[in-house]
């Protein structure tokens, strides 16, 4: 298997996957993101305590890159203290930008989501693979307000 192969099959798991799809009972932030070139949108639900994501889950519609990234980086930062959470997230977007390329820090910060590093060469799926992490960003920024649902 090449690596195209393993990179589409990532999507496609990831897209496919149910596992961090549902909506969280204790959630104490809830963030729309929506990227309105394409349609993409998410609702990503967080539960915080004492500076820790305990869970997250999303729902939401679009391309295969939006929902496969926002599922990667979903299992990514589950269970993370929050700063480490917004310093991957700042990785990870980034990489997507092309402005981080060491292969072996991304490997080792971003596990999985490191393999859509290539969306960096296709200007038009660069705000379908950071919508998720954009929306996580806004949310831990807003994490003192009350839940919208």
């Amino acid at each position: 298997m090449n690596l195209e192969d393993i990179y589409t099959e990532l999507i496609a798991e990831h897209a496919r996957s149910t596992d961090n799809r549902r909506r969280l009972e204790h959630a104490t932030i809830v963030e729309r993101g929506h990227n309105p070139s394409c349609g993409d949108e998410i609702t990503l639900e967080l539960e915080i305590a004492d500076g820790k994501i305990v869970d997250a889950a999303f729902n939401g519609a679009g391309c295969a890159i939006s929902q496969a990234s926002t599922d990667m980086m979903i299992e990514l930062l589950n269970g993370r203290d929050v700063d480490d959470a917004k310093r991957r997230a700042q990785l990870f977007i980034d990489m997507i930008k092309g402005k981080i390329t060491d292969e072996n820090l991304l490997e080792a910060e971003l596990d999985e989501a490191a393999t859509l590093k290539n969306i960096s060469t296709m200007p038009a799926r660069v705000k379908c693979a950071t919508l998720a992490w954009h929306t996580l960003l806004t949310s831990i920024d807003r994490r003192d307000q009350p839940v919208d649902r």
